[in-house]
């Protein structure tokens, strides 16, 4: 089935695919990974081949089962429009998707130059938020221009882990912000100032700011655990949603 979520964004996990590849430094300490060899440590079903990427059809009816008007984050474990998942499984994908109107779902890829070409001639389903991963000015702000292109009804980036000031955002077409610190041992830290500025520009631009976690470093510089950090940000936790589509946030 698929699994309730501890993401604070989202409330089911749909993973019709899993494993993946580093393609960019926010790959870099993949909580994925680590959760995957965990999996396939515990003999849990379908983590056979740990993280090498694997396609699951027997899930894809998973969302079908389920009555509930639910929001789904597709592929926690996985990235949807890696190279090896073939525009055939997509189109599975995405029936099931268009074919559950009651469900909302989230997709997030780092394989931003693969959206435009696949949805070329494909529309994409209404109950669809689509995402692109941001994590630098280098492989993250270039993904921005691929989303745009691409007619979603919501249209999100997901700033975590956030690596570096990312500086002036072409947030033209975007409907949501997520930003996060990284977690783990190896984690690297956030500053302040970097949320900040990707805050201000949020409030300008007049779209949902959700901040997800500080991670395991603090606004303070102090190393600590996630729980600890928490989400606070200058004072105040920022929970926006995307703002015609509120009715559907957990």
């Amino acid at each position: 089935m698929a699994n309730k979520s501890r993401i604070e964004w989202t409330q089911q996990t749909w993973n019709p695919s899993t494993g993946c590849t580093k393609i960019s430094p926010g790959c870099k300490h993949c909580y994925a990974e680590v959760m995957a060899r965990r999996l396939h440590a515990m003999g849990t079903p379908g983590y056979e081949n740990e993280f090498q990427l694997t396609i699951h059809p027997e899930r894809l009816k998973q969302p079908l089962q389920r009555r509930i008007p639910t929001l789904y984050f597709v592929n926690s474990m996985s990235d949807l429009f890696h190279e090896d998942v073939s525009d055939t499984f997509l189109d599975e994908v995405f029936a099931v998707i268009a074919d559950t109107p009651r469900h909302t779902y989230q997709v997030l890829t780092k394989r931003a130059l693969r959206l435009p070409v696949y949805f070329a001639n494909r529309i994409c389903p209404p109950n669809v938020w689509l995402g692109v991963s941001v994590e630098d000015r280098i492989y993250g702000i270039p993904r921005i221009e691929f989303l745009r292109q691409v007619n979603a009804t919501v249209r999100f980036l997901s700033i975590e882990p956030l690596l570096q000031e990312l500086g002036k955002l072409d947030l033209t077409g975007i409907h949501w912000v997520i930003v996060g610190g990284e977690s783990g041992p190896k984690a690297r830290p956030m500053e302040e100032e970097w949320v900040d500025n990707i805050r201000r520009q949020a409030d300008v631009a007049d779209i949902g700011f959700f901040f997800k976690q500080w991670g395991t470093w603090g606004a303070d510089g102090v190393r600590r655990n996630k729980k600890a950090n928490g989400r606070l940000f200058d004072g105040r936790t920022w929970d926006a949603w995307p703002q015609f589509v509120e009715a559907t946030a957990p």
